[in-house]
């Protein structure tokens, strides 16, 4: 396996992180093979110059190196195990990064069929948005194979800030499940906050102004702070829906180390609010508008 930065990359999931991914790995020089069932990610994927491939299972056959991106259990299991599958793939030792936020007894499904197939599979989940993923502000969670966690450097580096290698398979996973009950948190207390500050009397781009560089400031307020403010909640960096999944994801998780997480569970209840309201495929920088919705203020956004 080589690691030159003119190598084959696979990319299996081209959404919204898959093809900021994608973007930033063609800018380091990469040439890159992917793979969605979706015929618009196809589109996109060819307009970044990169090569459509009819299946999983072919990503896996032309590409040594593929990282798996995507939104559902379900979609992670036809992508890797499935009949065109990358498992289903002649094995020659290619390395899997699985980057999806997924629940630990799938991870190790994957790995498991992976070794058994003559891949390596590496944990490997992203801490940051699909808008900081664009802008290479990313943070990579590695776990599994440190040989191979480390021959996957110069990919690693061309899309994302920093890597963390953190030990055994699945220690990745389990850190981005501690790092985004902290994104939850931060987003709703950004959006708690701004909506204290209108209600004040305080004008939101002001009060963001403010506050992004005070004590109280937090990526997630600079992130969807902006977004929250010019009420812009259908410039996705992410799906209402989909971060619901992460947060029942590490919900059951919490649960199962009998861990109290009382903040964690007070956000679910607004999401579940904006889920009511229709807002599946807005951004969750949306739970401003449910606040807003609550504090009797003006909001005129219509649902998704």
């Amino acid at each position: 396996m080589t690691s030159s930065t003119t190598s084959t990359v696979g990319i299996v999931g081209v959404g919204i992180m898959g093809a900021a991914l994608l973007r930033n790995l063609r800018a380091a020089g990469f040439e890159v093979v992917g793979y969605d069932i979706s015929p618009q990610a196809m589109q996109a994927l060819e307009a970044q110059g990169g090569h459509a491939a009819t299946s999983a299972r072919a990503v896996a056959e032309d590409a040594d190196r593929i990282i798996v991106s995507l939104p559902t259990q379900a979609a992670v299991r036809d992508a890797v195990l499935g009949d065109r599958g990358i498992a289903a793939a002649t094995g020659r030792g290619q390395v899997v990064l699985e980057c999806s936020t997924m629940p630990l007894e799938l991870k190790q499904e994957v790995h498991d069929a992976l070794a058994a197939a003559g891949m390596t599979a590496l944990d490997c989940p992203v801490s940051g948005t699909g808008a900081q993923a664009r802008e290479r502000d990313l943070v990579i969670f590695g776990s599994g194979d440190r040989a191979a966690f480390e021959a996957c450097g110069d990919l690693l580096r061309a899309v994302s800030k920093s890597q963390k290698y953190l030990g055994a398979f699945g220690a990745g996973t389990r850190m981005k499940f501690i790092a985004n009950h902290l994104v939850h948190c931060h987003t709703v207390a950004a959006a708690e906050a701004l909506v204290l500050a209108e209600k004040a009397g305080i004008d939101g781009a002001v009060a963001l102004d403010a506050l992004s560089t005070s004590a109280g400031a937090s990526v997630m307020l600079n992130v969807r702070g902006p977004l929250m403010v010019r009420r812009a909640y259908d410039q996705r960096s992410a799906q209402v829906k989909t971060y619901m999944k992460d947060m029942e994801i590490i919900s059951r998780f919490a649960l199962g180390l009998n861990c109290p997480v009382p903040m964690f569970s007070a956000g679910l209840q607004l999401f579940a609010t904006a889920l009511a309201q229709g807002r599946h495929e807005q951004e969750p920088a949306a739970i401003h508008a449910v606040l807003s919705m609550m504090a009797n203020l003006k909001d005129t956004t219509s649902h998704a």
